[in-house]
């Protein structure tokens, strides 16, 4: 769990530890795995379940506010080649104004 949110620290110096550790739940079994732990920005079909499944399902956002939220989050972790999902989402959410509703 620490790992998890020292990770979020280098894009939020103020992450809310308990909100990482809903993300952490959430994706549970999915973190287990190291490709499925990952999120790849150059791929368009995991942007697209991303927008889906953590946007459009958890989070209640659709259409250009989810593409956008995933964009900036994709530019402002650019220099990581391994992105961690459970940093990914937190930013989306974040991006999103939802980090409350976690």
């Amino acid at each position: 769990m620490t790992d998890y949110v020292a990770d979020v620290k280098k894009y939020d110096a103020n992450a809310d530890e308990a909100i990482v550790g809903k993300i952490v739940r959430h994706l549970g079994i999915a973190l287990r795995n190291r490709d499925s732990s990952m999120v790849s920005c150059s791929d368009p079909s995991e942007l697209a379940r991303v927008k889906e499944k953590w946007c459009g399902k958890k989070l209640g956002i659709d259409g250009d506010a989810a593409d956008k939220a995933i964009d900036a989050t994709c530019a402002a972790m650019s220099g990581d080649r391994t992105k961690s999902r459970v940093t990914f989402y937190y930013l989306v959410a974040k991006e999103l104004g939802k980090l409350s509703s976690l």
